[in-house]
């Protein structure tokens, strides 16, 4: 049994990475039917799912959600929305961004732009202990650094200005000792790469994330308050991405294919089972899946959903404040999303839902997308 008052913990730990504010400005899109129609007598492999999410919905009292599933193949083998949520709606994905910064970050690495062994001291001329803080340290949130600096929602304010207040900060521990949940540890990764390629963060990820996966929308962007899409000077890459479901997707398939798309590089395969794996036996300080109940660790800008951390996960996730949650089952052949964009009145009850619901979701999924025998 999940401890599911303890979850609740886990949205307002979330929310450090996802905005403060506010008033929804999203127009709900219709619901959209479940994929494919069955023939008279089969017996659907998605029937227990649907009834979960469905009953779920219900008891949370949620407004909508939608549930995609996707085979090994990048068929959506389901979907179906639940309220007025749907695939193509656009929201704030809170600290789902961080994988998709993750994967923006993986790429300049795997084009040798940064390495992961990169220092801030090389990099953004830090001194001191915090010159050894490497990108490894801060895709796995074991910099050391204060983890959630106010100025990482601060509208006024541009991402180098912020970097050089997260740099006069005092740090909580040494680099590669403790690990802290919170926005400042990206903050700083994506000056890094801004820095070494004289690009802005939205440029680089239009460059190295939606172009390849043929993602257009000029939408699909970073902000400092992304439920309200404003503040663009001072991004908040741990939290601040608006993304569609299907335009997730995309990205879920690479980190699902250690790296390919439609067979196709994006990055090096090693760089995805790095993302899969505790890089260092660490102290658990900041951590909102603990708080909830579960022992889940961290790898690079990824949760680890099992109980081997150290030498790696098939299952990794990276759940948002307000509900929306991607994770791929690599031993069971999918990956999936729970789309949804909860208000921010009711962030106390938004983890106990979405990551209750998937951590339930999973093994039914399973089961439904197994080969028949």
């Amino acid at each position: 049994m999940l401890n599911i008052r303890a979850l609740l913990l886990l949205a307002l730990t979330l929310t450090a990475c996802g905005e403060a504010s506010t008033t929804p400005d999203d127009n709900p899109t219709p619901p959209v039917p479940d994929a494919g129609a069955l023939d008279a007598g089969t017996v659907d492999p998605f029937a227990k799912v649907d009834a979960m999410v469905a009953a779920a919905v219900v008891d949370a009292g949620v407004p909508g959600v939608t549930l995609a599933v996707y085979d090994a193949q990048d068929r959506r083998v389901f979907v179906k929305s639940y309220g007025d949520f749907a695939p193509d709606r656009r929201v704030a994905i809170a600290s789902a961004s961080k994988m998709a910064s993750g994967l923006a970050l993986l790429r300049l690495v795997d084009a040798g732009v940064l390495s992961l062994d990169s220092t801030t001291g090389e990099v953004l001329g830090w001194t001191g202990q915090q010159a050894s803080i490497t990108l490894r340290h801060l895709l796995s949130f074991t910099s050391g650094l204060e983890p959630n600096h106010p100025c990482t929602v601060q509208m006024g304010s541009t991402l180098a200005q912020c970097v050089e207040s997260i740099a006069a900060g005092a740090p909580v521990a040494p680099p590669g000792t403790r690990f802290d949940y919170g926005s400042a540890h990206l903050h700083v990764a994506a000056r890094m790469a801004e820095v070494r390629t004289g690009k802005a963060w939205q440029a680089l990820f239009d460059e190295q994330v939606k172009a390849p996966l043929g993602l257009t929308s000029a939408e699909l962007a970073y902000y400092t308050f992304p439920r309200n899409s404003l503040g663009t000077s001072n991004p908040l890459i741990a939290g601040g991405l608006r993304s569609t479901m299907d335009e997730y997707a995309k990205l879920l398939g690479v980190v699902f294919h250690r790296g390919t798309v439609g067979g196709v590089p994006f990055a090096s395969a090693a760089l995805f089972d790095a993302q899969a794996r505790e890089p260092y036996d660490v102290v658990i300080g900041s951590s909102p899946m603990v708080d909830g109940g579960l022992t889940y660790h961290y790898g690079l800008t990824a949760w680890l959903e099992c109980d081997t951390p150290s030498s790696g996960c098939a299952v990794v996730s990276s759940p948002g404040a307000f509900g929306f949650t991607p994770w791929v089952d690599r031993d069971s052949g999918y990956y999936a999303i729970l789309g949804m964009q909860l208000e921010a009145t009711n962030e106390e009850r938004v983890g106990a839902f979405s990551v209750g619901l998937e951590q339930q979701l999973r093994p039914e999924i399973r089961a439904a997308v197994a080969p028949a025998p």
